[in-house]
This record gives C-alpha cells, sequence and structure tokens, in this order.
C-alpha cells in the first residue's frame, strides 16, 4: 500500500541538520550532518513516498529544497498541524517548535511544555485545549560556553558534561559548573514560573535536544526526555497531510 511506504523528514536547526527515514509507525533511520555541510540527501535511494521539511534557516532551506527529488511539504502554522496554534504571530513562531508541540501532544497529552537544549533553549507551552500559545528564548548551554572561549584570553573550549563536585578544582571543572549546574537553575526558575500560569500547574514537563539527557538528570520537574521528539512531530504532520 503507498501509505505504507517510506518517507523522508528533514530538520534544518542552526547547528544540525537532521534527516530521518520514517514509516507511519515509526522513526526509522536518522542521520545527523552540521548545517554549513550539507551538500547531499541521504536515503533518496531508499525509495521514499513524500518529505516533510522543517527549517529555521532560510538560506540553507533554499539549497536543501534544490537537491530534494520532490517538492516537501513544509511545515508553518499554515498547515493543518492537528493541534491549535493561538499567537498573534503566526509566521514567527519555529517549525521546529511547532513539530515538539505536535509531538507532545501526540506522545504526551496536553497540557505541556517542551524544553529544546538546542542551539538556543527554548519551552514551548501547550495549553490544555491543545493549543500552542508560546513559549520562552533562552541562549543555548553550548552557546554560553562558548562566548567565554571566545571573549576571555585564558579560558578554554570546552565539552559539556556533569561536574564531579560543585566545586571545580581546575578551569575546565569550574566552567562545567557553572555551564551546567548554573543552567539547571535557569530551567528550574522558568518551568516553575510556567507552571505558576493558569491551566498550566498539571503541565507534562519533556526534554529534547542535544544536551537534553544530560540537563534532565538533576532537573526533577522534567518528567520525560526524548531526542527524537521534534522529528516525532514531523512524522505526526506528514501522516496527518499526505495525498493517500
Amino acid at each position: 500500500m503507498k501509505s505504507d511506504r517510506p518517507f523522508l523528514l528533514v530538520n534544518i536547526n542552526n547547528t544540525n541538520t537532521s534527516f530521518a527515514l520514517a514509516n507511519s509507525r515509526r522513526i526509522l533511520r536518522v542521520v545527523k550532518v552540521p548545517t554549513a555541510s550539507v551538500r547531499e540527501i541521504p536515503f533518496v535511494g531508499a525509495g521514499v513516498f513524500g518529505i516533510v521539511l522543517s527549517s529555521v534557516v532560510p538560506a540553507v532551506a533554499k539549497r536543501v529544497r534544490r537537491m530534494l527529488p520532490m517538492r516537501p511539504l513544509v511545515v508553518s502554522a499554515d498547515i493543518d498541524l492537528g493541534i491549535g496554534v493561538r499567537y498573534p504571530r503566526k509566521k514567527q513562531i519555529g517549525a521546529d517548535r511547532l513539530a515538539n508541540a505536535v509531538a507532545v501532544v501526540e506522545l504526551h497529552g496536553a497540557p505541556a511544555i517542551v524544553v529544546d537544549f538546542g542551539t538556543a533553549v527554548t519551552f514551548d507551552i501547550v495549553n490544555a485545549r491543545s493549543e500552542y500559545v508560546g513559549g520562552v528564548i533562552a541562549p543555548g548551554l553550548a552557546s554560553v560556553t562558548e562566548y567565554l572561549y571566545q571573549r576571555t584570553a585564558l579560558l578554554p573550549r570546552i565539552t559539556l558534561a556533569e561536574p564531579k563536585s560543585v566545586i571545580g578544582k581546575s578551569t575546565v571543572d569550574a566552567m562545567r559548573v557553572g555551564a551546567v549546574i548554573g543552567y539547571r537553575g535557569l530551567v528550574k526558575e522558568i518551568l516553575h514560573a510556567l507552571k505558576r500560569e493558569p491551566g498550566m500547574k498539571r503541565a507534562v514537563i519533556v526534554a529534547t535536544g542535544g544536551y537534553g539527557d544530560l540537563m534532565a538528570r538533576k532537573i526533577p520537574e522534567i518528567e520525560r526526555v526524548n531526542p527524537l521528539l521534534t522529528l516525532e512531530g514531523l512524522r505526526f504532520i506528514y501522516l496527518r497531510n499526505r495525498r493517500v
């Protein structure tokens, strides 16, 4: 049946672009490429029946679309998402944030909060009526440490990991404490404030993004971690809009 054929999910973010082969039941395979290095489209030879595209980098999206073997379904607030969008300027909502909202409703219900630890950390809010109503944007965890490296003479570029102690015994350890433990404080405070909003007290909180697992380990407010949440949202959007 045509409805069982695989389709391609493309999610273009500022740092990385994810390509995923999926079908109506699950995501089959994922390839992640630095966005600046996208030169070809994986899985094109797998007999894909359709493509859904999410992007927050217009120039790269334009280039990727020229490489695709067929016209993609482009995610925006103007298509059928299966959720409501109650937001004054819908065109300003990142496509990845819409995909996160769709996925969290499908997989975990509403009300819900998605914390996406990407280049920026975003908080996306879905109310009890399954409507996307807005969110919060803060600098990403890696962006903060990279800024310190670029703007200081002696601080090194570091890889992020769980600190061994809250008291750093080296420059790298001290930076990890500031980044990881300090950033958890930022996330917790924003989540507490969001939970105080009307109708959000019982919201399920789901983390995703590259640092989702690391950050969620010691944030008890985060109930689930799903690194594929955005791609799952694209899968649900494609299934809702496909031409059978």
